[in-house]
């Protein structure tokens, strides 16, 4: 009962947490009894700006924030009347302040605005203001400027504004109002911007002259603007390589020219763009001009800043790398890599949304398709999400470094290289094998490039005719050579007379090397083997290998056996000091009882002299160690 009591609780709060969103968005006047259909909607509309509540209202904020301007010369008043106006595809705030102020320009040369000028509107959402029939100067324009017109348009909200058509008119045909006399406001023309400042400059020939709708020094200008950025780039350009000299110069270091060259190229064209769009901002130029070239500018500046953030995390990088080869442990030149490849994936896709921007691509609506489509593009990249995290587990496991001789599976080599995706193994066949991260998480990995100690077992067969004496000489100089080589464990090691053999007295030798590398293993592995023969000829020990002997005799009646005699009591140690006599006879002069070998130097030819460390090729002192595993 206590079960079913809880089941029904949990319906009845489960049913109660479904019905409070409807009652919360039911308005109270609905749910009373008797409302309306009309009153239930929550859309709250608000109400319009009295500043922009009429077109005269409109009108007046516009005169009286352009007079303040005239009079104060204060941004702020220059704003307030931008914003009466309504712009299509004018991004540059420098545009609309200049179409704003030719807007009044040109209401100073239609004459004094009145009030009586905007009769009432009545559900009407444009209201044409010039040419009005109204006003008797509106027609003598007219006739002048043919086919323009000032009109004002309502919003959403009953809000109005000069329309988009209106301000288009202004930046294209304000030439022609130019040549008409000033009727009203003040008696010059106002300059809001840079641009229209320098226009009043310039002769009137140059002004009067157009070739695309831009006039003639117009065009000048842009081709000046175009020599100093190419300047800007050319002097950055050369001032990067001069430090860049000076400070290789500093660290010891030659640098190369065609390298250099490439690398600071994108700096001085990332400069030369930010003059141009810095130029771009003064105004002057029409709006489609202006709207064309700031395409162009935003298209060189992302670029350019991809380039210049691309060269520059290069530049990060092979600091972190040179840093990181100084450090004994090698997660870090893993973790370089890994972060730069990162960083410049982020850089590329900062890069592509701001050229997307500067061609009005909308980001939003792409974005959003992206997550409709997300469980599609989840699904394609699956394998390669799993290898990213594949290389963050080797990152943070460490099961092997850059530089380990790995084996796994039925790969076995030296790690070369580690990325996203893929790790790169270079066999002792020189060869590379290539296999995806992913499967480092599920995989059993060998290192043997964290092995302290290199184990080397065999077992040395001697002839049945060896005395035991013989034997017991050459297992303790066999220990004795253990002792004494440089490479060679000696906590830990066995030497015994294992077993008998079918053909032969097997001796257990069971050692350990403490070398760098697989190269330097072998070279001492022969060095020990080398001697444990030349013992065995100081002992008269003989090797066995596999024989047969067939023996035929007569069997003889009668024969005596004279049994072995036994060991007196100081035998045992007259063997083990003659093998160790005959060890420290056979070791004492070895080049290495001084210096001990260092690192294999693949190449190099032995000294015919004989000198120490010349055999194989190995170099001697602090060279120990040098080589990878990848020589086997």
């Amino acid at each position: 009962m206590t079960g079913l009591k809880r089941i029904r609780s949990m319906r009845i709060w489960v049913f109660m947490l479904a019905l409070a969103p409807m009652l919360w968005a039911t308005p109270a006047s609905a749910q009373d009894e008797g409302g309306s259909p009309e009153t239930t909607s929550t859309e709250v509309i608000p109400a319009p700006d009295e500043r922009y509540a009429t077109p005269w209202k409109t009108m007046e904020t516009f005169l009286t924030a352009m007079e303040q301007f005239v009079t104060s010369g204060e941004k702020r008043d220059l704003e307030e009347a931008v914003a009466t106006c309504r712009f299509e595809d004018v991004d540059i705030g420098a545009v609309r302040q200049e179409l704003t102020t030719n807007l009044y320009n040109i209401l100073n040369r239609i004459g004094t605005v009145k009030e009586w000028h905007f009769p009432p509107v009545i559900d009407e959402s444009r209201y044409v203001y010039f040419p009005s029939d109204q006003v008797d100067k509106h027609a003598r324009l007219a006739r002048l400027v043919p086919g323009f017109r000032i009109e004002l348009v309502r919003d959403e909200i009953g809000e109005w504004r000069f329309s988009k058509e209106t301000m288009a008119e202004v930046g294209t045909r304000w030439r022609e109002w130019e040549e008409l006399d000033i009727g009203a406001g003040p008696k010059r023309d106002v300059a809001a911007t840079l641009g229209q400042r320098l226009r009043q400059l310039v002769p009137k020939s140059l002004r009067s002259g157009q070739l695309l709708t831009v006039e003639y020094w117009q065009w000048l200008m842009i081709l000046l603007v175009i020599l100093l950025g190419l300047t800007l780039d050319l002097l950055v350009r050369s001032l990067l390589k001069l430090s860049w000299r000076r400070v290789e110069r500093h660290r010891g270091r030659k640098t190369d020219r065609a390298v250099l060259r490439r690398a600071v190229r994108p700096f001085g064209l990332l400069a030369a763009g930010i003059l141009w769009y810095a130029m771009l901002q003064v105004g002057g130029l029409p709006s489609f001009a202006s709207s064309a070239l700031l395409v162009a500018v935003k298209v060189i500046l992302s670029i350019a800043g991809v380039w210049s953030a691309w060269r520059l995390v290069d530049l990060i990088a092979d600091v972190f790398a040179t840093k990181a080869a100084q450090t004994e442990t090698k997660i870090d030149d893993l973790l370089v890599p890994l972060v730069e490849r990162s960083v410049k994936i982020f850089i590329v896709a900062i890069g592509l949304v701001y050229i997307a921007d500067a061609f009005d691509v909308p980001i939003v609506p792409l974005l959003s398709g992206l997550g409709i489509g997300g469980l599609a593009v989840a699904f394609a990249a699956k394998d390669t999400i799993e290898n990213f995290f594949g290389s963050i587990a080797v990152i943070l496991d460490r099961p092997f470094e850059v530089g380990d001789w790995i084996v796994t599976g039925e790969i076995e080599g030296t790690v070369e290289w580690m990325g996203f995706r893929s790790t790169r193994i270079r066999t002792f066949y020189n060869s590379v094998v290539t296999f995806p991260n992913a499967s480092l998480v599920r995989a059993t990995v060998d290192n043997y490039g964290r092995r302290s100690f290199r184990r080397y077992k065999t077992m040395v067969n001697l002839a049945y005719s060896t005395p035991p004496e013989k034997i017991e000489a050459f297992c303790e100089g066999v220990r004795e050579i253990v002792r004494q080589h440089p490479f060679t464990r000696k906590d830990y090691y066995h030497v015994w007379l294992n077993e008998f053999g079918a053909h032969s007295l097997d001796v257990l030798v069971y050692i350990f090397f403490e070398a760098p590398d697989w190269s330097v293993e072998l070279r001492e592995r022969q060095r020990f083997m080398l001697d444990v023969i030349r013992l065995a000829d100081r002992l008269g020990v003989e090797f066995a290998f596999p024989t047969q002997t067939i023996h035929l005799f007569k069997e003889e009646h009668g024969r005596e056996h004279t049994p072995m005699p036994s060991p007196d009591h100081d035998a045992e140690m007259r063997a083990i000091r003659e093998g160790v006599l005959a060890a420290r006879e056979l070791t004492g002069d070895q080049p290495w009882q001084e210096i001990k070998p260092g690192g294999v130097v693949f190449g190099s030819s032995p000294s015919p002299t004989g000198a120490p460390g010349a055999i194989l090729g190995d170099a001697m002192g602090d060279a120990a160690g040098e080589d990878g595993d990848g020589g086997r």
